[in-house]
C-alpha cells in the first residue's frame, strides 16, 4: 500500500482515509480471491471476536461454514468450550444446524427459539426423526401454551446430505417452499437449507480442518496455569489458540506466550496437530517484534477502537486503528508473522481499508453482536425493535464472570478497576439481521474494493492499494442519502 501524497505524520483512523481507483483488468467481483493472508488461509478474512456477547457455538458454526472463524472467549469454562467445539465439529459443513423442538414443546418456547437462527423456522423431531415444521405464521395466532404438534406442518422437502445446493434451490423454487431438510439414510435430521443458504453455499467455501470439519478457535488469558489451559483447549480440538489480554506488550504476556508455544509444540509432536498462536493486543512495531519473538504466529492489533471499549477515554492509551494496523503489518512481514486488525470497523469500507493496510484478517465484535447468531437472547425495546445486549470484555459485567472463583473481597476489589461498557443495545438491522447478511455486505464491499485496485488476491490488494487522507467533510460527502435534501 502507498499513500496518494506524502505519508502523513499524524496517525489516522479508517474514517480519515480513502482509496483511489487504479487501472484494472479485474472484470468481476467474483474474480477476487478473499483467502486470508495470515497463514491460516481461511477462505474469508473475517474473525468473530472472542467476546462473550458475540462468539458461541452458533456464531462459530456459521462463520466457519462461510469461510471465516469465531474465537470462543476466555471466560467460558474449559469443559463448556470442549462441548461447544465438539458440536461445531459434528455440524454439517454445508447444511445449517436446525432449531429443533419436540412435538410437546410449547408454542411460546418454540417461537423464542426461532430467533436463534436466521432461517426462521423450527423443526419438530421425535427420536431424531423429522415429523414437521413450525413456521412463524403458523404460531402467530396460536395460544402460547399450545404444543408444536398442534401448529406444525408436515408438508416438507427432504433431501440427502450430499445434495448439491443448486439442486436444493431448484427444488425449493419448484415447490414454493422456504426450507429443505437434509436427512441421512436412517431418517435422522442432519441440517437445514434455505434458498438463500443454497446461493451462499455456491459463493462461500467453508473453513475446514484436515478432517473436513468446521474450524474454530479459543482464547485464553495470561493469568493462572497457562500451560494447563493451552493443553486443555488443544485437547478439545481447537484449531487456533488466542493468548489474549488488553495490554499485550507486557512481560506477563511474553512469559505466557512462551509457555503457550512450548505446550503447543509438545502437543504437536505428540499428535501431529500444530495450532497457530495469536497474541495481543498491541499497536506498535515494537509490540509486534516482541510478541513474534516470543512465539506468536499472528499478532492482534488494536487498543481502544472497539464500540464497547472506554480505554482511550479513561486512560488516554491507544492509537488510531488504521495507522496501528499499517505500522504493525509492516513489522509483521519483517518478523515473519501476520496481524489481525481487531476492532474499529463499522462499515464494509473499514474492513477493506484494514486489508489494504496489510491485515491478514479482520476481527469484528460489536458489529456481529446484533445478529441472530450471537450468544445473547433477542430482546425488544418499547418500540418493538429487536436488539441484543453487548458488553466490553474489561467491563464490570465481564470482570464479575472472570473472577467468579475468587473471594468476595478480591472480586469486589477487581470491580473497582473495570473499563468498558457493561450493557449496550446492539439493534438487529431489519435488512441484515443475521451474521450471514453482514458477511454478504462486507464481502461484496471488499471484493468491489479489490477490483478498483486491480487486485485478484488480498496480497495483490495490499500491494496495489493507493490511499489518501481526507477531511471530516470528505468522509461525510461519501455517506449515502436515504431521502432528498
Amino acid at each position: 500500500m502507498r499513500f496518494l501524497n506524502e505519508r502523513p505524520t499524524t496517525d489516522l483512523t479508517y474514517s480519515d482515509v480513502f482509496m483511489v481507483p487504479n487501472r484494472s483488468d479485474v472484470a468481476s467481483r467474483l474474480d477476487v480471491d478473499l483467502t486470508s493472508t495470515d497463514g491460516l488461509a481461511t477462505p474469508l478474512p473475517l474473525v468473530a471476536a472472542n467476546m462473550t456477547a458475540v462468539s458461541g457455538r452458533r456464531m462459530a458454526e456459521t462463520m466457519a461454514r462461510r469461510g471465516g472463524l469465531a474465537i470462543f472467549p476466555q471466560d467460558i469454562p474449559v469443559e463448556v468450550v470442549a462441548q461447544s467445539i465438539a458440536k461445531v465439529k459434528q455440524s454439517h459443513p454445508v447444511f445449517d444446524t436446525a432449531v429443533t423442538v419436540s412435538p410437546h414443546t410449547t408454542v411460546g418456547e418454540t417461537v423464542g427459539l426461532m430467533a436463534k437462527r436466521s432461517h426462521g423456522v423450527a423443526v419438530v423431531v421425535e427420536s431424531g426423526r423429522v415429523v414437521g415444521l413450525v413456521h412463524p405464521q403458523d404460531a402467530a395466532t396460536a395460544d402460547r401454551f399450545a404444543q408444536a404438534r398442534d401448529v406444525m406442518t408436515s408438508d416438507i422437502i427432504t433431501v440427502s446430505p450430499g445434495t448439491a445446493p443448486k439442486q436444493v434451490f431448484d427444488s425449493l423454487a419448484e415447490r414454493h417452499q422456504k426450507v429443505a431438510l437434509a436427512v441421512d439414510p436412517e431418517g435422522l435430521l442432519v441440517g437445514i437449507m434455505t434458498s438463500k443458504g443454497a446461493l451462499r453455499s455456491a459463493l462461500y467455501t467453508p473453513a475446514l480442518d484436515e478432517q473436513g470439519r468446521l474450524r474454530t478457535g479459543v482464547a485464553i488469558g495470561i493469568n493462572g496455569d497457562v500451560t494447563a489451559k493451552v493443553r486443555a483447549v488443544l485437547e478439545a480440538q481447537a484449531d487456533v489458540l488466542v493468548v489474549d489480554t488488553a495490554h499485550g506488550h507486557q512481560e506477563k504476556m511474553i512469559a505466557a506466550l512462551e509457555l503457550a508455544r512450548g505446550e503447543r509444540d509438545r502437543f504437536a509432536e505428540r499428535t501431529g496437530r500444530r495450532a497457530p498462536i495469536v497474541a495481543g493486543n498491541v499497536v506498535t512495531a515494537d509490540g509486534v517484534r516482541d510478541l513474534a519473538g516470543a512465539g506468536a504466529d499472528i499478532i492482534k492489533v488494536g487498543v481502544g477502537p472497539g464500540a464497547m471499549c472506554t480505554t482511550r477515554m479513561q486512560t488516554g492509551v491507544g492509537r488510531p486503528q488504521f495507522s496501528a494496523v499499517l505500522e504493525c503489518s509492516e513489522q509483521a512481514r519483517r518478523s515473519g508473522c501476520a496481524v489481525w486488525a481487531d476492532g474499529g470497523v463499522r462499515h464494509p469500507r473499514d474492513v477493506a481499508l484494514a486489508l489494504a493496510a496489510g491485515a491478514g484478517s479482520v476481527m469484528i465484535g460489536s458489529w456481529f453482536a446484533g445478529t441472530h447468531e450471537s450468544t445473547g437472547d433477542q430482546l425488544f425495546d418499547h418500540e418493538g425493535r429487536a436488539y441484543k445486549e453487548s458488553f466490553g470484555m474489561a467491563s464490570a459485567r465481564a470482570v464479575r464472570q472472570r473472577t467468579r472463583e475468587q473471594s468476595a473481597f478480591d472480586r469486589a476489589r477487581a470491580a473497582l478497576f473495570e473499563e468498558g461498557i457493561s450493557s449496550s443495545r446492539m439493534y438487529l438491522d431489519p435488512q441484515r439481521p443475521g451474521v450471514e447478511d453482514l458477511l454478504d455486505w462486507i464481502t461484496s464491499g471488499v471484493r468491489s474494493s479489490a477490483t478498483y485496485a486491480g487486485a485478484r488476491t488480498l496480497a495483490e490488494f495490499n500491494d496495489r492499494a493507493v490511499v489518501g487522507v481526507q477531511s471530516g467533510s470528505g468522509f461525510e460527502e461519501g455517506r449515502p442519502v436515504s431521502t432528498s435534501w
